[in-house]
């Protein structure tokens, strides 16, 4: 077998190792929460957004201003979409400062 090729699987076969030991030190519950955090954030923005977008839709019908309403609604619905994922961060960076100093 060419060294260089020797040299190559050596070179895996120690990235592989690193990666196993990497991976054991983030537990699993580590992993699940940030999972939740990140679908959590998601829907935050989706289902303002979607919201947003209902309620100007029904002004418009009522209104008779389309596309208008749609429009302002849909931006205010990102907007609060935005600020709830702001809220959520804050609320998830004090967790994790206190977790960090064992409070």
């Amino acid at each position: 077998m060419p060294e260089d090729i020797r040299q190559l699987e050596n070179k895996i076969a120690a990235l592989q190792q690193r990666e196993a030991e990497t991976r054991s030190k983030v537990s699993d519950s580590e992993v699940k929460r940030a999972s939740r955090i990140g679908l959590r954030i998601g829907t935050e923005l989706l289902s303002a957004i979607i919201v947003g977008a209902a309620l100007g839709y029904v002004a418009d019908e009522f209104f008779g201003t389309r596309p208008w309403c749609m429009t302002v609604f849909l931006f205010f619905g990102g907007a609060a979409g935005v600020l709830n994922v702001y809220r959520l961060a804050r609320q998830e960076d004090g967790k994790s400062i206190r977790r960090h100093k064992g409070v």
